[in-house]
């Protein structure tokens, strides 16, 4: 078990949201520029930061959290929370709101006729999920992936997001630049984008490459991606990390001289080093310059209540990271006493055995909690039909009760679609405990000579002797 203390966490808490805020502000003037840049300080006014929606985004996931509690949350709920609170259509963020509103759930919300699910939109708003997670980036991951999926499906945005919110998590615990990107790499598979442009990166710094030259690197194998997109822009940061040498000013200044998404860049590497040095250890000048207040832009404060400073925010958010800690009985403790880490197991920072194995199989099914059984639906055929198509779905339960269990299974079906293949009747094995039975199946339909822009349908189970009816909606766009 380790022990934070109290008054350093905050410290470190504080220090990111400033950090946050500084980045935005030394990268926003400059974003979108695909060129190298030569910034050597802010293009603002002094006295506050500008309005960034790296920053804006989490005060709407930390409502959710206050909300909802800390195992409250999923990808349907934080889905719930764009549409209500978050107005912009930009890019990602209005591809995942429109298809939510054409009734797609996340994560396939995310995956359909997205473009921009390899950008930058998740992994910019990690780090509340960090700070609410310090020493366990795989309880930090698992939101991530309950935020990314909603904008970004399965796409390099997400990757990008369990990335930074495992790099943020451990660096609560561990200050080591070179280890702490280790970690973020072992929570993303080994053979994805983000992970090679991050690679390359650490290779062009190992081999005394001028940080112009590493970036260069990453461009040209980034240019089948093209602009504002995560491989890359996350490995600018990573750039300016390394070739910052600690220094916060010249760590932030060649983040956002690499150029694209700059704001992001700085923003994200500007709270990293926050929580590793704290409040204490970001230049006095540059705090001075942008003050403590959260200016907005991307959400609707007047449908809710969000904290309008830093301070106001770390408050909220040591708060909630007690109870998120206690929640899932992490190996973390926030107390009083002094921070103790003399017991700690480092090598938990590290993805697990266990983590690995779910994150190789991470799709866009769609998930449902019943209580007694957890349903996993998969349009393995897409969600798009034409007529006279065969729709087919891969339809995996998952017993979350001791007991074994029957499952009567009945089919409502869009006007015009006709059953070919499915299961009428299922019986799971009893949950031990430590395994957690599954029964896997597949389900067939025939799609009719007329097919209609939404073609809706449920997914009936009744568990004889359960109260609750398992009710799962089906949906198909008409092609």
């Amino acid at each position: 078990m380790a022990n934070l203390n109290l008054n350093e966490f905050t410290e470190k808490v504080y220090g990111c949201w400033l950090g946050k805020n500084i980045g935005g502000t030394l990268g926003t003037p400059f974003e979108g520029k695909q060129k190298l840049l030569d910034v050597t300080d802010f293009h603002s006014p002094s006295g506050k930061p500008l309005a960034n929606d790296d920053l804006d985004l989490q005060l709407i996931w930390l409502k959710a959290l206050e909300d909802r509690g800390p195992l409250g949350i999923n990808e349907k709920v934080l889905g719930e929370y764009w549409i209500n609170y978050i107005p912009p259509h930009w890019n990602e963020y209005g591809v995942g709101k429109s298809n939510m509103k054409a009734g797609i759930l996340p994560p396939l919300c995310g995956d359909y006729e997205n473009a921009w699910r390899n950008s930058n939109g998740a992994w910019i708003r990690s780090e509340v999920w960090a700070c609410c997670t310090p020493g366990c980036p795989e309880i930090a991951t698992k939101y991530a992936w309950y935020d990314a999926c909603v904008d970004h499906g399965t796409g390099e945005g997400t990757y990008a997001e369990l990335f930074t919110a495992a790099v943020e998590s451990a660096a609560f615990i561990l200050s080591d630049r070179d280890r702490l990107i280790k970690i973020g790499l072992s929570h993303i598979p080994a053979d994805c984008r983000v992970s090679k442009s991050v690679r390359i990166a650490l290779d062009g710094y190992a081999r005394g490459f001028g940080w112009e030259k590493t970036r260069q690197l990453v461009l040209d194998d980034s240019k089948d991606l093209g602009w504002f997109q995560a491989p890359a822009n996350v490995a600018f940061f990573v750039i300016g990390w390394l070739y910052g040498e600690g220094d916060f000013k010249k760590s932030l200044l060649i983040a956002t001289d690499c150029g694209d998404d700059t704001d992001c860049t700085a923003a994200t590497l500007g709270s990293i080093l926050g929580i590793v040095g704290g409040a204490k250890g970001i230049p006095a000048d540059w705090k001075k310059f942008i003050g403590d207040d959260i200016v907005s832009v991307a959400i609707d404060r007047g449908s809710c209540f969000v904290p309008r400073s830093c301070t106001e925010l770390t408050e909220h958010v040591v708060r909630m990271s007690v109870q998120v800690l206690a929640a899932y009985q992490a190996p973390v403790s926030i107390t009083d006493k002094p921070t103790d880490l003399s017991d700690f197991d480092y090598s938990r920072l590290t993805a697990s055995a266990v983590y690995k194995k779910k994150l190789a199989g991470i799709n866009n099914a769609l998930c449902f909690d019943f209580i007694h059984t957890q349903v996993s639906l998969l349009y393995k055929t897409g969600i798009s039909v034409h007529p006279n198509d065969t729709a087919e779905l891969t339809v995996t339960l998952r017993n979350l009760l001791p007991d074994p269990r029957h499952l009567d299974i009945s089919y409502i079906l869009p006007d015009g679609f006709t059953l070919l293949e499915g299961k009428r009747h299922v019986s799971l094995m009893h949950n031990t405990g430590k395994t957690s039975p599954e029964y896997v199946f597949t389900v067939k339909f025939k799609v009719g000579e007329v097919v209609q822009p939404h073609n809706r349908g449920v997914l009936q189970m009744i568990a004889p002797g359960r109260p609750t009816v398992v009710l799962v909606p089906l949906l198909w766009l008409g092609a």
